[in-house]
């Protein structure tokens, strides 16, 4: 598994579209799955920018793990994003019911974030849940790359993502080829 990491509107989905059709991989976004499967009063505060909370964001990556062919490389974009789901997911590792390849890791300029987001116009898009994002990011996701490396012994490759789409996959193959 190749995974994607990086605030809302960095690009993760598009490289990670563009990496798995270059190789073939099955490519999956975990919001787009939660933005599917969520509904009622968790759905109104995902559209807020606020985080499910970790044992039902576990839940439901089980189910998305259930129907993708895991033994195999894919890539998956906007999970982790806390201590506790990386944890989770390590323990996954070590017992051998998954394998992370690498941790792609953009990084991204916070007005270029906000003009990309604004421009995509989805409803959670709006300058409130934009910065609940950028918050909850900082403190909550940020850490997980320190666990990615300290605690799974996972490689984590931070890629510009201020650069052309061209430019940023031309350095995740890069970074992924060694």
């Amino acid at each position: 598994m190749i995974i994607f990491m990086g605030v809302a509107g960095s690009g993760k989905s598009v490289q990670g579209r563009l990496l798995a059709d270059k190789y073939g991989y099955p490519w999956i976004s975990s919001g787009a799955f939660l933005r599917m499967l969520v509904s009622g009063d968790k759905r109104q505060q995902m559209l807020k920018g606020k985080l499910l909370d970790d044992s039902e964001i576990i839940s439901l990556i089980q189910k998305i793990f259930s129907i993708v062919d895991i033994k195999n490389e894919f890539v998956f974009d906007g999970f982790p994003r806390t201590s506790k789901q990386v944890k989770w997911l390590l323990e996954e590792v070590k017992a051998s019911n998954l394998y992370i390849t690498a941790v792609i890791h953009l990084v991204i300029d916070k007005q270029v974030v906000k003009d990309r987001l604004l421009e995509r116009g989805r409803q959670d898009d709006n300058d409130a849940a934009i910065e609940e994002r950028f918050k909850e990011y900082e403190v909550t996701t940020m850490p997980i790359i320190d666990i990615f490396q300290k605690d799974g012994g996972v490689p984590v490759f931070e890629i510009d993502g201020d650069q052309t789409v061209e430019a940023v996959h031309s350095d995740i193959i890069r970074v992924l080829k060694g």
